[in-house]
């Protein structure tokens, strides 16, 4: 399968990626280089702009805003500013946001992670948004979360806590409540378990940090496919472009030493693969940013 460099972003920590039909454009973040990126693939352009904050994982929303997962809480982005309208997690200053996944409602379901990897027990957690009310708890108890991702039909929800390697599936009901959760998929060899996207059969796509690879699930956990890529820290994919065909992968040169960046190359950058099976088109964010 040709994996192709769609954008040498050289990006530290890229992810959040997603797919903005209404913009026609792949949209995704530099955690720690504090960018916001997106690439038109009709076109070939790309845009890039500086952000005041630590980005984590985004959605897009109606009249082509943007929903903006900051370190700190959730928010907008104008023209590199970003306004954090509601922090979440004030009471755990070791925490910030991480990963997260519009539902099929148009809720933003989102989870936090514990960046000093140092406590006795797991205080990050899995929230939702829907732009109406406070954001609410869905999961406790994570280290690093990671993977959310929906089926098809809106009814099972996939989230990872990154360092146990294990991807848990939850019956997810139309009030967005997870429940009856039970183990997905264990990850095997050297990766973590981070980013997903679910294509259009229902099956799962994750990234494996330090893994060198992507792998497809189907929808009962079992190992489909499993693509090698030439970086070893894929961070997140979604199906994009007109046809919703191409599969864009972000990557992370951190923790690389400058040797190991030159074995690595497209370590940081945008990739794309053809892997001849379709994603979905997100609903929009529900909530109203203006």
């Amino acid at each position: 399968m040709d994996i192709s460099v769609a954008v040498k972003a050289s990006d530290i920590l890229g992810e959040g990626v997603v797919w903005s039909a209404e913009a026609g454009k792949v949209l995704w973040t530099d955690i720690l280089g504090k960018r916001l990126w997106s690439y038109d693939p009709v076109q070939r352009a790309t845009f890039s702009v500086d952000v005041c904050e630590r980005l984590t994982c985004l959605a897009p929303a109606r009249n082509s805003s943007l929903l903006v997962g900051a370190a700190s809480g959730l928010g907008v982005e104008v023209s590199g500013r970003v306004e954090v309208r509601w922090p979440i997690e004030r009471d755990q200053p070791t925490t910030r946001l991480n990963d997260g996944r519009l539902d099929r409602e148009g809720r933003f379901v989102f989870g936090t992670m514990d960046e000093s990897e140092a406590g006795p027990e797991p205080i990050a957690n899995v929230w939702s948004f829907d732009g109406i009310s406070a954001p609410k708890l869905l999961l406790s108890a994570i280290r690093i979360t990671n993977s959310l991702a929906f089926s098809p039909d809106g009814r099972t929800m996939y989230v990872a806590d990154t360092p146990t390697r294990t991807i848990r599936a939850y019956d997810y009901s139309a009030e967005g409540i997870a429940t009856n959760g039970r183990v997905f998929a264990e990850v095997d060899g050297r990766g973590y378990p981070d980013g997903s996207t679910v294509d259009s059969e229902g099956y799962l796509w994750n990234c494996e940090w330090e893994g060198h690879r992507v792998v497809r699930y189907d929808p009962h956990g079992r190992v489909d496919c499993v693509i090698r890529l030439p970086i070893s820290k894929p961070t997140c994919c979604v199906f994009g472009g007109p046809d919703l065909s191409t599969l864009f992968i972000t990557s992370a040169r951190y923790g690389m030493t400058d040797d190991e960046i030159r074995v690595e190359p497209e370590a940081g950058s945008l990739l794309s693969i053809v892997p001849g099976v379709r994603g979905l088109e997100d609903t929009v964010f529900k909530g109203a940013l203006v």
